[in-house]
């Protein structure tokens, strides 16, 4: 039996007599008389010895399984490297076991055999594809001609002056000379866009006018709506020339630059924080193996190469030279290549390209941009995405689609920022640098671009009240340009008419 507690002992005599009691058990019995237990029947009493012998060896189990199988020495590792022994997405993709040697071959002797003839553009010195061309800017030859707001009648730049002025301005008589020498250097149907830009500007112009500069807005508005081309949707070149306008006409000093970038590259897209230019070797090479070749560059600090091309069939490269040779400059006819380029700094920061265009299908493939890694995920990024996704639209494409590794944890953010869909997934879908390659594939449709995708872009890089702004503006334009459209169609009609009864 268990000794009785004593009220009148000290709290030392109260713990030696409870280890006393606890040192004296000689047998079952006297540990159930311990607890209190004594009177319990003898089925609770089995019950209790059974749980305490299986909770004996479920610890004896675990602790065998955490010392044999390896967890404790990985433990101790990770505390000794400081380092998780689980690869990295960089560090798993360079692991990946190579194909068999008899595929390699195989491969190489269909594509020597099946396409020996390489049907490639060397991106140098002005040289680039025609889908390249088909999504720049329209533009006049400046090195023929000066300016193009010269097909602007007086009467009309008139309206843009203080009041007070002359209410018959003189008209100068060499005035027509001048438009007719300016139209031998513009694009096809680029004079009616141009005027009718600045005119529609004119009455509803997208803020306060400059100090000083009282046409500026109408003719940044202008440059950018007839930019977009004759095969564009009027939508499109609206939105486009109202962002345009916006950013040109910020202040007297932002104005200056856009007019004279106009001037010497009237083909780039622009957007708020970057722009697109075609890729070219001469202007774009040094700076873009400076920034992704992993060594320390202006602010950047040294990183590994492989985070930028890692899940590229080609890079990281050695020299110049060996970038200059590989696919980044000599792409296919049926791709382009634009460089990203930081507005204010003037800075490559990247390239991206489309692939497989097939124009009998209304497709084409947008690839990863090739960008630093400070740059990924950046709004730099997104918005050179948005500029060629906007201007495919605007031009008809119906979907356009994006593949990535499986393995490229980073790259695969990308599509959910610029409102892709995932598709599926192709296992064994291509052969990278000499190791199969998995892909996610993400398509995007043209209808979903125009239900949603582009104002959630939109607002992303803008901010709601200009997605509100320019979706308000388009929806009034369009109907005014609709009404201009069924008045103009009503008056041929009727000249016609009048030509027949004649």
């Amino acid at each position: 039996m268990p000794n009785l507690v004593n009220p009148d002992e000290s709290d030392w005599d109260k713990i030696m007599n409870a280890l006393s009691s606890v040192i004296g058990i000689a047998s079952f019995d006297d540990l159930l008389a311990t607890f209190g237990l004594v009177d319990m029947p003898m089925a609770q009493r089995y019950g209790i010895l059974f749980g305490c012998l299986t909770f004996t060896l479920t610890v004896t189990a675990v602790i065998c399984l955490l010392i044999f199988g390896g967890s404790f020495k990985r433990i101790a590792e990770q505390a000794n490297d400081a380092d998780a022994t689980i690869p990295d997405a960089i560090t798993a993709r360079e692991g990946r076991p190579l194909i068999l040697e008899r595929l390699v071959d195989a491969r190489e002797r269909m594509m020597k055999e099946n396409y020996p003839e390489k049907d490639t553009v060397f991106c140098k010195d002005g040289k680039c594809t025609n889908l390249t061309k088909m999504l720049l800017n329209v533009s006049p030859a400046f090195d023929k001609i000066k300016e193009v707001s010269n097909l602007i009648d007086e009467d009309e730049k008139v309206k843009a002056k203080k009041k007070g002025s002359s209410p018959n301005p003189k008209v100068d008589p060499g005035a027509e000379k001048k438009k007719q020498e300016i139209r031998k250097y513009i694009p096809d149907g680029y004079e009616e866009n141009y005027v009718g830009a600045y005119r529609k500007c004119q009455d509803k112009p997208g803020g306060k006018t400059l100090s000083g500069l009282p046409e500026a807005r109408f003719e940044a508005y202008a440059r950018a709506y007839a930019g977009c081309g004759n095969y564009t949707t009027l939508s499109y070149r609206r939105s486009y020339a109202r962002l345009y306008e916006a950013q040109a006409c910020t202040t007297n000093g932002t104005f200056e630059k856009f007019t004279e970038l106009f001037l010497s590259r009237p083909q780039d897209l622009y957007g708020r924080t970057v722009r697109l230019e075609p890729l070219d070797a001469t202007r774009h090479l040094d700076n873009l193996y400076e920034i992704t070749s992993g060594q320390p560059y202006q602010e950047d600090k040294a990183y590994n190469p492989n985070e930028v091309w890692g899940f590229r069939d080609y890079g990281p490269f050695k020299t110049k030279e060996e970038m200059e040779k590989s696919p980044v400059f000599n792409i296919k006819k049926n791709e382009a290549s634009f460089a990203i380029v930081e507005i204010i700094t003037d800075r490559i920061i990247g390239v991206v390209m489309l692939t497989n265009d097939d124009p009998s299908n209304l497709n084409v493939e947008l690839e990863l941009p090739i960008v630093k890694p400070s740059t990924d995920g950046t709004v730099e990024q997104i918005e050179a995405c948005f500029l060629l996704l906007d201007r495919l639209f605007a031009h008809g494409y119906r979907r356009v689609q994006l593949t990535i590794d499986t393995l490229d944890v980073y790259g695969k953010k990308l599509p959910g920022r610029i409102g892709f869909t995932q598709e599926g997934m192709v296992p064994k879908h291509m052969v990278v640098k000499e190791s199969n390659r998995d892909s996610n594939i993400y398509g995007l449709l043209n209808s979903d671009w125009d239900k949603g995708a582009r104002a959630f872009m939109y607002k992303k890089l803008h901010g709601e009240a200009t997605q509100k702004a320019d979706a308000a503006n388009n929806a009034k334009e369009g109907e005014i340009d609709f009404q201009q459209s069924v008045l103009k169609e009503q008056k041929e009609n009727k000249e016609a008419e009048e030509k027949n009864k004649k």
